[in-house]
């Protein structure tokens, strides 16, 4: 069993580091409304924000092809305010859309890979 143990050991002790990935934002919950000339989006969102090194700094508003309709910047961290709920308005949404995606991003790690489909009232 030793010998089977050593060659292991050495293909991998070749290897590059990986690095350690984060926990992406998460899209708790988010809402739309009709509001003036444009839609208002609120979406929810949960990371484990650390401080002004590592938080999660933004969301947008995506159309189902994934064209950016609106973005909402978040100036700083919320460690000690999880999840939290932040809202963007005048948000223009092309006629005949019934469906769009909202996707969260952190300071650290980008943009999520995860989107939260949302069906417009």
């Amino acid at each position: 069993m030793k010998h089977l143990l050593l060659p292991l050991l050495l293909s991998t002790a070749a290897l590059p580091a990986l690095p350690a990935l984060a926990d992406e934002p998460v899209i708790e919950n988010a809402t739309a409304r009709q509001s003036g000339g444009g839609s208002t989006f609120s979406a929810t969102l949960s990371h484990p924000d650390t401080g002004w090194e590592h938080y999660a700094d933004g969301w947008r508003v995506l159309d189902m092809d994934g064209k950016e309709l609106g973005m909402r910047v978040l100036a700083h961290p919320h460690e000690h305010e999880q999840p939290f709920t932040r809202s963007l308005s005048g948000v223009q949404i092309p006629e005949g859309t019934t469906q769009v995606q909202i996707q969260a991003r952190c300071l650290v790690d980008g943009w999520g890979r995860d989107t939260s489909v949302l069906t417009l009232p």
